[in-house]
């Protein structure tokens, strides 16, 4: 016979598993030189252009461009106007509130809010900001349309109505982002 031995095989290590989902960042698995997915980076930048088309469209509404009548009109003659300015605000307040938690998220590795949760918040407010945008935008176009053409509010509430459906599709590709997501986390 030959001298062939047999000796007992040892186990080999299995490789670890994966996370969760490819989003999540712990305290523990982050080091100095790993870099969060490009889908954080993107997320935060339609986030930044959230911010700056939501403040764009209040301000267009709360400061038009003056003119030398004697009694301009305000946007807050007009209900469909205020509430298209308050749900800019809120936007606003919104987007603000996403972009101040992604940069945290970076800058402190994730210890501001949890993953799951955040995904939750992003996820039901998203939809709500989107739903709330395109409702203003919609009740006021009706309104601007009974203004005279060379009244300086009917200027301001058209660029506050661009500016609020721009908003709107911004805020639909952060749904969208959310949703992938919240999607991912719940089938892995």
């Amino acid at each position: 016979m030959s001298n062939i031995s047999i000796s007992p095989s040892q186990p080999q290590p299995q490789p670890p598993l994966p996370t969760p989902s490819p989003f999540s960042f712990s305290v523990a698995s982050t080091r100095w030189g790993s870099r969060r997915p490009p889908i954080h980076v993107a997320n935060l930048f339609l986030r930044f252009l959230a911010l700056v088309l939501s403040s764009a469209s209040a301000l267009s509404l709360a400061a038009p461009k003056s003119s030398l009548r004697k009694q301009p009109t305000t946007f807050r003659d007009y209900p469909e106007l205020v509430y298209c300015f308050v749900v800019n605000i809120l936007v606003f307040v919104y987007a603000a509130y996403q972009l101040f938690k992604g940069i945290c998220d970076i800058v402190h590795r994730g210890i501001f809010i949890s993953d799951m949760v955040s995904d939750y918040i992003s996820l039901i407010f998203d939809q709500l900001a989107g739903y709330l945008l395109v409702s203003a935008s919609s009740v006021a176009i009706p309104v601007i349309q009974q203004m005279s053409n060379g009244n300086p509010l009917w200027k301001a509430a058209m660029v506050s109505v661009c500016m609020s459906f721009a908003s709107f599709l911004v805020i639909a590709f952060t749904a969208l982002l959310s949703g992938y997501r919240f999607c991912k986390r719940i089938i892995w």
